[in-house]
C-alpha cells in the first residue's frame, strides 16, 4: 500500500482551533505537541514532568496539571508513551487505585490515537476496551526519529479502521509526511516492529561490510561509491552509513551522537522477539540483532546512535 501522503489545504484549514489533547511530552512527543499547535489546534498538553509542560507551553501547547484536564473537551486525544505498560496504564486506568484513565475520562465522540511504540497484545488489548466502550482508535507508532517529530516529516503507520484513519489523517498531517494505515487494530504496531527489525539487521550487514573492506585495505569513501552503485545498496549505507565519512550528515561523523540510540533499536528488536515468539515466526536475523545490540547495553553504550554497533563490529567499543 503506498502512502496517503497529499495535505489537502481545505483539510488542513479545518484544524483551526480544533481542541486536542496530547499526552506525554518527551523527546518525541514535545515536538509531536508544538507542531499541531502551530497548526492552529488548540492543543492541551500533559506529562507528569513539570519541565516537559513547560516546555510545551512555550511551544504554544495549553499546559495541564492532569489527565482529567488535557481531556477536557478534546475531539481527538494523541499519545506517545514509553513502553505497553504505560500505555495499559494511560488507557485503562489504576484498578487498584480507582485512578480513570483515557477510556473513562474522554468525550464519548472522542478519537484516540496512540503514537507509541508499544507490543502488538498491548495495542489489540487497548483497542478491544476502546471498541468495547464505542470509540474510536488507532495505534499509529512512528518513524523519524527526533529530527524528524521536530521537522514534522514523521513516517505514521497506522492500525483500526479506516473511518478512524480518515479523521485521523489531517492531523497526523501536521507532524508527518508519510501516512499509511496498515490494516486493523495492532497492524501499525506490527508494520513499526518489523520495520525497526529491518533496519537493525541491515545496520550490521553495513557495518560488517565497511569494516570487511577497511580490512581488505579499500577506504570507506571508495567502498562507498562502489556498493551505494551496486547491489549491496541499502538505507543504512546511503542515508545513514555508519563509517565516517561518506555521508556527512550521519551519526558516524559525530561520534554517533544520536539520532535513534542504539537502546530505542534494542527495544524495538526486543517487541520484534516477543512478537515472532508468539506468532511463531522465524527471525534468526533479528534475534542475532538483537543479541549485538544487547553487548552495547552490558557495555553500557547504548546511548549511542544505534548506528554506533560500528564501534562492536570494528572493536573499539
Amino acid at each position: 500500500m503506498t502512502p496517503e501522503t497529499e495535505k489537502p489545504q481545505a483539510e488542513l484549514a479545518n484544524l483551526s482551533g480544533m481542541v486536542a489533547a496530547f499526552v506525554g511530552l518527551g523527546n518525541m512527543g514535545g515536538p509531536m505537541a508544538a507542531n499541531l499547535a502551530r497548526a492552529g489546534l488548540q492543543l492541551r498538553a500533559f506529562d507528569p514532568s513539570p519541565a516537559a509542560r513547560d516546555k510545551a507551553a512555550a511551544a504554544g501547547c495549553i499546559p495541564c496539571d492532569s489527565l482529567a484536564d488535557a481531556l477536557m473537551g478534546a475531539g481527538i486525544v494523541l499519545t506517545m508513551l514509553p513502553a505497553g505498560a504505560q500505555a495499559r496504564l494511560v488507557y485503562l486506568g489504576n484498578e487498584g487505585s480507582g485512578e480513570d484513565g483515557v477510556l473513562g475520562l474522554c468525550a464519548a465522540d472522542a478519537l484516540l490515537v496512540d503514537c507509541s511504540t508499544i507490543d502488538v497484545a498491548s495495542a489489540r488489548a487497548i483497542h478491544a476496551a476502546a471498541a468495547a466502550r464505542g470509540l474510536a482508535m488507532l495505534d499509529a507508532p512512528v518513524s523519524g526519529g527526533v529530527g524528524g517529530a521536530i521537522a514534522g516529516t514523521l513516517t505514521f503507520m497506522a492500525g483500526g479502521s479506516e473511518a478512524a484513519f480518515h479523521r485521523a489523517k489531517p492531523v497526523l498531517a501536521r507532524m508527518g509526511r508519510n501516512i499509511f494505515h496498515a490494516g486493523g487494530a495492532g497492524n501499525g504496531q506490527a508494520a513499526k516492529i518489523a520495520n525497526n527489525m529491518l533496519l537493525g539487521v541491515s545496520m550490521i550487514g553495513t557495518c560488517e561490510a565497511f569494516n570487511l573492506a577497511e580490512k581488505l585495505g579499500l577506504d570507506a569513501e571508495t567502498f562507498f561509491a562502489i556498493s551505494s552503485v551496486s547491489s549491496g545498496q541499502n538505507w543504512s549505507m546511503t542515508s545513514y552509513c555508519p563509517a565516517p565519512g561518506p555521508v556527512p550528515a550521519a551519526p558516524s561523523n559525530r561520534d554517533y551522537q544520536p539520532g535513534f540510540t542504539a537502546a530505542m533499536m534494542l527495544k524495538d528488536l526486543r517487541l520484534a522477539a516477543e512478537a515472532a515468539a508468539q506468532s511463531h515466526a522465524a527471525t534468526p536475523l533479528g534475534a542475532q540483532a538483537l543479541a549485538l545490540y544487547a553487548l552495547m547495553e552490558a557495555a553500557g553504550e547504548d546511548g549511542l546512535d544505534f548506528s554506533g554497533v560500528m564501534k562492536l563490529i570494528n572493536g573499539k567499543l
